[in-house]
């Protein structure tokens, strides 16, 4: 999970002061956990809490609305900030980079690729119920999975583009005109090439926030596959650690012990 957690937290202080560059200092006192780790850490909650799959998404309600109103200042978006406070929420179709964004967890938690896209699903539709929102967070999720099985980079990209985006572009070749995206769409294949072009954890991740754009998204969502594939150096988790309360340390603590993450 510290994957995921590591790129929103460095991506946090480039997401409206885009830099164009894979040279720059990972930490600063500038970074922080954004709505990006929250709500992954809330979905994390909710999936060592259920009992059965029919239970997931009412979970996943209660886990993102507590964690929603502890941390109201983390940057949701406009219409996620009104589902957050809502009594009864209802999906709103979005198709939002959001749902790509917190759903690492689901990889670590499924046993196969079809039980990952049923969990995937399930923490998904709550909120995200438009097709191309489900298609985000289900090739992150899958993507994951599939590193995290031991597939190959290349294995992986052939997977993503037999069924979810056409991934037929380099970094180099869309780094200049890429843009501010906050859709599915626009931000999941780019992140998935960010992580296809690595070599590294650490690469993959200054890959994703040269790209610019929404940038903490990005990161988090380059950085789970990432994590899966190729291990978090020690160093890296322990300084992500620094930005995290005890409340958000304990329930990725709690999840890592049932699902650890990968070291390199």
């Amino acid at each position: 999970m510290f994957g995921a957690l590591i790129g929103d937290i460095v991506g946090s202080r480039f997401e409206w002061n885009n830099r164009k560059s894979k040279d720059f200092e990972l930490f600063t006192d500038d970074c922080f956990a954004t709505d990006d780790s929250i709500m992954s850490l809330a979905i994390c909650k909710a999936l060592l809490q259920k009992s059965s799959q029919n239970d997931l998404s009412l979970l996943c309600i209660q886990c993102m609305q507590e964690l929603g109103a502890l941390y109201p200042d983390a940057g949701y978006g406009s219409r996620f900030t009104a589902w957050l406070t809502q009594k009864e929420p209802r999906p709103y179709q979005s198709f939002g980079n959001g749902a790509a964004m917190r759903v690492s967890a689901t990889a670590y938690v499924g046993q196969s690729q079809e039980e990952v896209a049923d969990l995937a699903r399930a923490v998904t539709v709550i909120s995200h119920n438009h097709p191309e929102g489900l298609k985000g967070a289900l090739a992150t999720a899958t993507a994951v999975f599939l590193a995290r099985t031991g597939q190959s980079q290349k294995a992986i990209k052939e997977a993503i583009c037999a069924n979810f985006y056409c991934v037929n572009f380099t970094l180099a070749e869309i780094r200049d005109s890429y843009s501010y995206d906050v859709t599915c769409q626009g931000t999941v294949p780019q992140a998935l090439e960010a992580f296809f072009e690595a070599q590294s954890f650490e690469d993959a991740i200054r890959n994703a926030i040269s790209l610019g754009g929404d940038s903490d998204t990005l990161a988090a969502i380059t950085g789970s596959v990432a994590e899966a594939y190729f291990g978090i150096p020690p160093r890296l988790r322990a300084r992500a650690m620094d930005f995290l309360d005890d409340r958000l340390l304990a329930i990725v603590t709690r999840f890592e012990a049932y699902f650890p993450g990968k070291l390199a």
